[in-house]
C-alpha cells in the first residue's frame, strides 16, 4: 500500500498523480462532480447510516464511533468495498477524501488508519 492520506472532497487537487477518493456515503452538498475533480467513489466502506448519525462528529464519541467502524469494516460488503478501494492504488499516493469538516475526527481517518495498519505502516 502507498502513502495513505486524508483531505477534505472540496480541496483542489494538489498532486496530479495522486489517486483521489471519496469515501462518503452520500454525495457533498454543493459540489459537482466536475469540481470534486474525483477519480473513484467509494461509497460503500462508509460507515452505515446508522453509525454516521449516533455520532454526529461528536468528539467525545470519536473513540467509541472509531471502534464500532473498524467492527462494520469486517462486514462482509465493506470487507469486499475495501479490497476493491485498495486494488488498482499501484505505487499511487492514495488521498481518501470527505466532506467531513474536521478530517482528524472522521471515518476516512479511521479507515486511513486500518489501510496502513493491513500495510504494516503503523
Amino acid at each position: 500500500m502507498p502513502q495513505v492520506e486524508v483531505g477534505r472532497v472540496y480541496d483542489p487537487r494538489t498532486d496530479p498523480a495522486a489517486l483521489r477518493v471519496l469515501v462518503d456515503r452520500v454525495w457533498p452538498r454543493g459540489l459537482s462532480k466536475d469540481r470534486a475533480d474525483l477519480d473513484r467513489w467509494c461509497r460503500d466502506v462508509a460507515p452505515s447510516t446508522e453509525l454516521r448519525r449516533w455520532y454526529g462528529h461528536a468528539p467525545e464519541r470519536f473513540g467509541d464511533f472509531a471502534r464500532r467502524y473498524r467492527a462494520e469494516l469486517d462486514e462482509p460488503e465493506r470487507a469486499e468495498a475495501l479490497r476493491d478501494l485498495t486494488e488498482g492504488v499501484g505505487g499511487r499516493r492514495l488521498i481518501l477524501l470527505t466532506a467531513t469538516r474536521d478530517v482528524t475526527i472522521s471515518h476516512a481517518t479511521v479507515l486511513a488508519e486500518v489501510l496502513r495498519s493491513e500495510a504494516g505502516d503503523d
